[in-house]
């Protein structure tokens, strides 16, 4: 019965966006808000991959209808939690008699996500941590839930885009949250990246506890900070440390290791009292195999240059562009949007200008979408790497996107 319960609620909120769009695409004006309202109660109770898919559609600030976007955005920082009586449970069946192990558990998380929520807790030692702890049940809906995930996606079809690249990108997103269940390969990634970017003293990631860790709950040292979103008014010294380490430690990650964290959201990420970058969730890191990375950057080389038939050649050795491609005008507009950030000297992410002319590019760039067909895992690498240009935006960021990048594309033509 609960299952089924969820499955209507999700239609129904398939139904709502639907309408919304078709109701543009035949000239009329959509309630965006109301939409997005309607989108942030229903998956803030729902939980689970629809709401996942929400988290990941509003980082794309430039795509969506800002007063959609403003209102999936809350589901990254209020959503509504659990009940405290469904996490105990869950607790419960992990440790036993809780108060045998914790000296306190606060009830009412300090962060809930699409998965799981975050408890602070003492230990009978005077410890404190932090608990992550997997919604109830979730297990048990996943798959369903994705099965209208899918049909949600297939909206997508409005913005030409293909339909076996959304398929792809589906078994993505539906390969990533299977991931997400089991919060030891969780453990085991954070302890991976503390021993991998511990040269980086002003990158602190959580210890996690393995001991006290299991499938659905996973105990990590608990490390305060100020979350990223709540910088931008922060003093100017500390946004552009924390957004040079961002952007080296995202470089190292591509570069060094072929990984990369992909799930961008600003509530990820946070300043210590110290100035140090803190990221508290790994559970979704992608591979970014070599071959892919080269051609990427070669892609980036041609708009650098403002060459449109190199860029066409180069989307074709990526594996998308398959059939008569983008006008050449297309191009051109691309790179002339994307050069200001990669002019010589710092450049300021902050500039709405480029934003602006980027906004200005999407709709053009979605309407040509069948005719690009960019790779599916291109589209999720895409998207992540827009999460966090987004992250560095709200840091107002300035760096020298030129040096950054030259010894990478020379690196990309060896």
């Amino acid at each position: 019965m609960r299952e089924r319960g969820r499955t209507r609620r999700l239609l129904g909120l398939g139904a709502r966006t639907g309408g919304a769009l078709l109701r543009t695409r035949l000239g009329g004006q959509a309630d965006w808000r109301g939409l997005g309202e309607a989108l942030f109660e229903g998956l803030s109770e729902l939980k689970g991959p629809a709401m996942k898919l929400a988290q990941i559609m509003s980082q794309w600030d430039d795509l969506l209808p800002p007063d959609l976007a403003e209102e999936l955005a809350r589901l990254q920082r209020q959503a509504e939690p659990m009940p405290w009586a469904s996490i105990r449970r869950t607790l419960e069946a992990h440790y036993g008699d809780l108060e045998a192990t914790f000296r306190e558990i606060e009830e009412r998380p300090f962060a809930s996500a699409s998965m799981g929520q975050v408890h602070r807790a003492v230990t009978l030692d005077g410890e404190s941590l932090v608990l992550k702890v997997q919604y109830p049940g979730l297990a048990e809906v996943l798959e369903s839930d994705l099965a209208q995930v899918r049909r949600l996606m297939r909206l997508g079809r409005w913005f030409k885009v293909p339909q076996a690249r959304l398929d792809a990108l589906f078994e993505e997103l539906a390969s990533s949250l299977r991931g997400e269940l089991d919060y030891r390969a969780e453990a085991e990634a954070l302890a991976r990246y503390r021993a991998r970017y511990a040269h980086l003293e002003r990158l602190v990631i959580p210890e996690p506890l393995p001991a006290l860790s299991g499938e659905r709950v996973l105990a990590m040292r608990y490390v305060p900070g100020t979350p990223l979103r709540e910088l931008e008014g922060a003093d100017d010294a500390l946004r552009q440390g924390v957004a040079t380490v961002l952007a080296d430690w995202i470089t190292e990650e591509l570069f060094t290791h072929g990984e990369l964290h992909a799930d961008p959201h600003a509530g990820n990420f946070a300043a210590d009292d110290q100035g140090r970058l803190v990221i508290y969730d790994l559970g979704a890191v992608i591979p970014v195999p070599e071959p892919r990375l080269r051609a990427m950057m070669r892609l980036l080389d041609a708009t650098l240059a403002q060459d449109p038939m190199a860029m066409d050649e180069a989307l074709l050795q990526l594996g998308g562009r398959q059939g008569q491609g983008a006008p050449l005008a297309l191009y051109r507009e691309s790179a002339e949007a994307v050069a200001p950030l990669f002019a010589p000297g710092e450049q300021d992410f902050g500039d709405v200008r480029v934003h602006r002319r980027l906004r200005d590019l999407t709709p053009k760039v979605w309407a040509a979408m069948d005719r690009l067909q960019p790779p599916a895992d291109t589209l999720l690498l895409s998207r992540t790497l827009n999460g966090h240009y987004w992250n560095l935006v709200r840091l107002g960021a300035r760096l020298d996107m030129q040096g950054r990048t030259r010894p990478l594309l020379a690196w990309a033509k060896g």
